[in-house]
């Protein structure tokens, strides 16, 4: 297929076109990415100036807030800015490279999430060989899986993308730059082109949520046999897990599971994992595992207490 673009620049029709709400959106998205970068820093200062950073859940933990980081910096700052403009533009190069950007990052987040739901599961179904299994040099090698992953997902997406000819209308109904709404400006037939977008984002996100499902099942199936206390230290570790998942999966399913097509919604769920999650995803963590809330208390508190007191 030749690719044949007469549109070099995109104008996104973003979340609202009433002045009031854009302004109320805005002083909402500043706080939340202020809360997303306090929370996910926070995290990981704590994480990597304790202990912590030798066990692997923390581990996995410190590159999901790493990612959590990322990800939402590649959306918010444009929107943001795009919320105060009267005319919200992007080049085409940009869409382009905010597209690659923002699968490679979902990507990692999904095959990191599913990472630490392996370590939950060797660490409850086989507790004896958890040290083996689970060694540093196993969780380097995830974590380059996962980032692998994340890159061949997004180079895949990108290469969908952009050999399509865009012919116009330029206006992309969305307030960031994603594959369906941008198949709607294909000057050609995109009855292929869609459905190995859907294969490509929708399996992804499908498979590792039925993987996710059978590990937490396996693990929820040993747990029976644990003493009370075990069990609820083990369920208050999963459980947060679990969250974090659904706040991520459950919109990304909604958008990427069905035909190539749009709705108006899309937009709210986009904003469960491009803003939501990540800004949520520390709280969970601090609030419902306690070694995460120790470390937080004595590494702040160390820094600001005065020598010697």
């Amino acid at each position: 297929m030749e690719k044949s673009n007469n549109v070099t620049v995109f104008i996104l029709l973003g979340l609202s076109q009433n002045k009031n709400i854009e302004i109320l959106c805005f002083i909402l998205f500043l706080f939340c990415y202020l809360a997303i970068w306090m929370g996910n820093l926070l995290i990981m200062i704590s994480i990597t100036c304790s202990p912590l950073i030798n066990q692997p859940m923390y581990f996995f933990l410190n590159y999901l807030s790493l990612s959590d980081l990322c990800y939402p910096s590649t959306v918010v700052p444009k929107l943001m800015t795009d919320l105060l403009a009267e005319r919200k533009t992007v080049s085409y190069s940009s869409c382009m490279t905010q597209l690659f950007i923002l699968h490679f990052l979902g990507g990692i987040e999904i095959f990191v999430l599913t990472g630490m739901a392996y370590d939950c599961y060797v660490a409850i179904c086989k507790p004896l060989h958890y040290t083996v299994i689970m060694s540093r040099q196993r969780c380097n090698a995830i974590i380059l899986a996962c980032c692998t992953g994340g890159f061949m997902h997004s180079a895949s997406q990108f290469l969908l993308t952009i050999f399509i000819p865009v012919c116009g209308p330029s206006e992309v109904d969305h307030y960031f730059c994603v594959v369906y709404p941008l198949l709607k400006l294909a000057c050609s037939n995109t009855h292929i082109v869609g459905p190995l977008a859907v294969a490509n984002s929708g399996l992804i996100a499908l498979v590792t949520f039925v993987v996710l499902l059978v590990s937490y099942f396996f693990i929820l199936h040993s747990i029976r046999a644990y003493s009370m206390e075990s069990r609820s230290k083990a369920l208050s570790t999963c459980s947060s897990h679990i969250t974090v998942v659904v706040l991520f999966f459950a919109p990304a399913l909604f958008i990427y599971i069905r035909p190539a097509t749009t709705f108006p919604e899309d937009k709210v769920f986009a904003l469960f994992y491009t803003i939501i999650a990540p800004m949520f995803n520390p709280l969970i963590y601090t609030l419902r595992i306690v070694e995460m809330k120790n470390a937080l208390r004595k590494i702040w508190c160390r820094h600001m207490l005065p020598e010697g007191k």
